[in-house]
């Protein structure tokens, strides 16, 4: 069995939340400003989000999660422009079972159902092949993770979505789980403008924080503007409200949620953004390190990245052979290092016991999936320190 152990207690952490170290003015600022819901800072956060991505279709939200449960909600509408039909209860949602559970249990949320894709073992993202083959006339979305900030082949997966769209009339709509990759690439343009919905998460770990948050991007000006209005209980934050009592709505015409971010978290954001690119900047240096020193050994496999792809790095992963996986956890224990599978399988939870599917790339290789610290954290020395006990592992029986 491998050891466990907090986190906390490593030298080498495989995560660590990036704060600026202005943020503790800026938040005091909005305190104590009387305005702390969803104000200016809002939609300053949404400017500079736009600039950083390149697509204004963009909505902050309180959690990755509440951009997952309102963009399937959004969907439940036919949308003539994309051949969309709209969803019904019991429609089928093509998805990873490696995954945060994040991603798959607002599928459950809708009353949708899930069926199962293989992994590609290449790069731990969605098997494509198994995602052609498992279509049918009730797939309705396509749910794909871009595992550890790698960007899953989008040329291939569009035409996947041609072959379904000429099947079967209608054009299944993909949801890009960015959680990992905010700042990843695909064919040199950011993940968000290649024509799909796309969420990202703002919480603690990741590249970007708000404490916790989210991001909504949207293919079409009417699920943007039908967004910004669900994302608050239906209500128009710039509506010219005709009574006399400011505080009593105009007619709502669709019912939302209360899934907005407010002024504190998009303060946060604001501080940290400017931090984003010099930090991606670490995490690839660090991750091309790894693939230079760590290639040629016996009981690791490297993940295959395409050259048209700039991975976020979230995460570095590779394979250990062999059933090494627990002895690799014990031995870097012992060195302060922390590393660890990440994410478990999500088919395997009693709740979703309705959608058993057979997944054999996924078990053969689940045992051996391993990821390394590769953050903005560690210097030269740490990430050779990492290397050199890494290489010391693979020399053991």
């Amino acid at each position: 069995m491998s050891k466990r152990a907090d986190q906390k207690n490593f030298k080498y952490p495989l995560f660590k939340v990036y704060m600026n170290n202005t943020v503790g003015e800026d938040v005091t600022k909005v305190l104590l400003s009387g305005k702390i819901s969803q104000y200016s800072q809002v939609t300053d956060f949404e400017k500079e989000l736009s600039n950083f991505i390149g697509n204004s279709n963009l909505l902050t939200v309180n959690s990755g999660t509440s951009s997952l449960h309102l963009a399937y909600h959004l969907l439940k509408k036919p949308i003539e422009e994309l051949n969309f039909p709209g969803l019904e209860d019991g429609d089928e949602v093509l998805t990873t079972a490696l995954t945060c559970t994040a991603t798959n249990w607002p599928i459950l949320a809708n009353n949708l159902k899930i069926k199962w894709v293989d992994i590609d073992p290449n790069n731990m993202n969605l098997n494509l092949d198994d995602l052609k083959n498992k279509l049918s006339e009730k797939t309705k979305i396509i749910c794909i993770v871009h595992w550890g900030g790698t960007p899953l082949n989008l040329n291939k997966l569009k035409e996947v979505c041609d072959y379904a769209e000429n099947k079967y009339g209608f054009r299944p709509i993909v949801i890009e789980d960015g959680a990992h990759a905010f700042g990843a690439e695909y064919d040199g343009k950011k993940i968000g403008n290649h024509g799909n919905i796309v969420i990202h998460s703002f919480q603690a770990i990741k590249h970007l924080t708000t404490v916790d948050g989210g991001l909504l991007i949207l293919p079409t000006q009417e699920l943007y503007d039908r967004g910004k209005l669900i994302r608050w209980f239906g209500i128009s934050r710039e509506r010219k409200n005709n009574q006399k009592d400011f505080r009593v709505e105009d007619d709502i015409k669709e019912w939302g949620f209360k899934f907005h971010m407010n002024d504190v978290n998009a303060t946060i954001g604001l501080s940290n953004l400017p931090f984003v690119i010099e930090n991606l900047k670490i995490h690839r240096k660090n991750a091309e390190y790894y693939d230079k020193e760590l290639k040629n050994l016996k009981k690791i496999t490297l993940l295959n990245i395409d050259s048209n792809i700039n991975s976020a790095f979230w995460l570095y992963t590779f394979k250990i052979e062999d059933k090494n996986r627990d002895d690799f956890i014990n031995f870097m224990t012992d060195k302060s290092i922390c590393v660890s599978q990440v994410h478990g399988r999500n088919d395997i939870h009693s709740c979703v016991n309705d959608f058993k599917s057979k997944l054999p790339i996924l078990d053969e290789y689940y045992e051996k999936v391993m990821c390394i610290p590769v953050g903005w954290w560690l210097t030269e020395d740490d990430t050779k320190y990492i290397v050199d006990c890494i290489k010391e592992w693979d020399t053991l029986n």
